[in-house]
């Protein structure tokens, strides 16, 4: 095989694609930083080719060239070129960029149910709060079956428009075996929601799924600064998804868009500390006195899935702790390096107790017990997390001991 053989067939590194996707055009335009286009309404060349243009993207399809953006509701550059980037960060045709992980989320399952006049969902718990009382709630005018992920396929319906899984799960990262509920599905279609997993660890589209989220918020964006949610996915379906954008104006700002592409140049390296520091800290909460249970995909596989489906177990995990509400109460107060915060994946890190916060309009039965607690895992240093865990983790034991006889009365 000759030189330019050898370089036609090389496929890049993720590293390599998170750093330069997206970026196709910089040269011609002159710039090398990834150019903000703010603007809200475009200067058309005239009346027929700008009708042409909007009804094309009021459609889901893409703007016609030479003027032919019109207005950012429908169409901007700088949100088309991050949604290049993380589509072939995901191997998928396409991806569509949303103002929120719950506005993609929305628009999804909209697509898939009531705009073709399907109006049930089958969906896997556990899953995040907001996803979970999005579809509990029937305010998208769906009806939604909860199970587990063997089940799904007894839950099938002649009006089944959606599948919708998430794994690693929010909050207790449990692992869903993405091709074995593709093989039970049909030709259902199957949405994960791969946040804390990213593009880097697992890419659903390869295992048979139709679409792939994110709440961008998180790992993509990285630094706790912007808010956004986008799905890879094949043409057809980034067609569907972008006319309910379209109508519904569920856009992401292009100074967002911006953000998230810069992001995405530093995600592998931030992801890789990240899950080390996870590691690390798994390891050594899993034998300590106040831990009654780590959750953790790098010891707690039963699936086999890490190594087959996903790259590495990531950087989230989750604690339960002996002594109930007031162990875990106590110890979110006695952190200091990480902060008590809702949201994940930024370079600092977060805790929080998702009973109280992200999961308190969940279902009772379907909501995580008070003395778990999520651990997302910044970028500081692993030694000094561990001390201010183990700071946190002498209160907790101290909240959940019982009072002496003698102080009690």
């Amino acid at each position: 095989m000759d030189s330019t053989s050898r370089s036609s067939a090389h496929v890049p590194h993720p590293d390599t694609v998170a750093v330069h996707a997206g970026r196709a055009d910089f040269a011609a335009l002159g710039v090398h930083a990834a150019p903000i286009d703010l603007s809200s309404t475009n200067p058309l060349p005239d009346i027929e080719h700008g009708g042409d243009s909007y009804e094309a993207m009021a459609t889901g399809r893409h703007p016609l060239a030479e003027g032919g953006n019109v207005y950012a509701r429908l169409w901007n550059p700088t949100v088309a070129r991050f949604e290049e980037a993380l589509a072939e960060l995901e191997r998928a045709e396409a991806s569509v960029a949303f103002g929120s992980g719950m506005a993609a989320m929305t628009a999804a399952i909209l697509a898939h149910t009531t705009a073709i006049g399907k109006r049930h969902v089958v969906a896997v718990r556990p899953l995040y709060g907001g996803t979970d009382h999005l579809l509990d709630s029937r305010l998208l005018g769906v009806e939604t079956t909860f199970c587990g992920q063997d089940e799904v396929h007894k839950h099938l319906r002649d009006d089944t428009g959606l599948i919708v899984l998430e794994t690693p799960a929010n909050p207790t990262l449990d692992l869903v075996d993405i091709a074995a509920v593709v093989a039970q599905a049909a030709d259902v279609p199957v949405l994960v929601d791969n946040t804390f997993a990213t593009p880097l660890l697992q890419n659903p589209i390869d295992l048979g799924a139709r679409m792939s989220l994110h709440s961008a918020t998180k790992y993509i964006g990285g630094h706790g600064d912007v808010i956004a949610g986008v799905i890879a996915c094949a043409e057809p379906t980034a067609e569907a998804l972008r006319r309910v954008r379209a109508i519904t104006g569920a856009v992401l700002h292009p100074l967002g868009a911006y953000l998230l592409h810069r992001g995405l140049a530093t995600l592998p390296v931030r992801l890789r500390a990240q899950q080390e520091n996870a590691r690390r800290i798994a390891e050594w909460l899993e034998p300590h006195d106040a831990v009654a249970e780590v959750f953790y995909p790098g010891s707690h596989d039963e699936r086999g899935l890490v190594g087959r489906q996903m790259r590495g177990p990531g950087a989230m995990l989750a604690v339960r702790l002996h002594g109930g509400y007031a162990a875990a109460s106590a110890f979110i107060d006695g952190v200091e390096l990480f902060t008590h915060a809702v949201s994940l994946g930024g370079v600092d890190s977060l805790v929080q107790l998702p009973a109280a916060l992200t999961h308190r309009p969940v279902a009772p039965e379907a909501r995580p017990a008070a003395d778990i607690v999520r651990l997302s895992i910044g970028l500081e240093d692993a030694d000094d997390l561990i001390a201010d865990l183990a700071r946190a983790l002498t209160a907790a034991t101290a909240a959940a001991a019982p009072v002496p006889v003698s102080a009690a009365g």
